[in-house]
């Protein structure tokens, strides 16, 4: 993220990569993965974080990802459904 010191700083954010059950173990997902990697660097991309369920983790480790002590989130409720 940009901070005062470093406006042009940025990040990427991959939200998932799914890959549905017939299509797991033939390397898809690594691929997809590894492409918006190479589109990060492209961008000059400092780092790039994901958001994984426990089940991943495996799988975005073999990229590169590895967990932060630093990245801290909280559950908000909704108060309207959604649209």
């Amino acid at each position: 993220m940009p901070s005062p010191h470093a406006r042009q700083r940025a990040s990427g954010d991959l939200q998932c990569v799914y890959v549905v059950p017939g299509e797991r173990d033939s390397g898809l997902g690594g691929r997809l993965s590894d492409a918006v990697l190479a589109r990060a660097r492209d961008l000059g991309l400092e780092r790039v974080t994901v958001h994984s369920s426990p089940r991943a983790i495996p799988a975005y480790s073999r990229h590169g990802f590895e967990a932060s002590p630093r990245l801290l989130h909280t559950h908000v409720a909704r108060t309207t459904p959604y649209p």
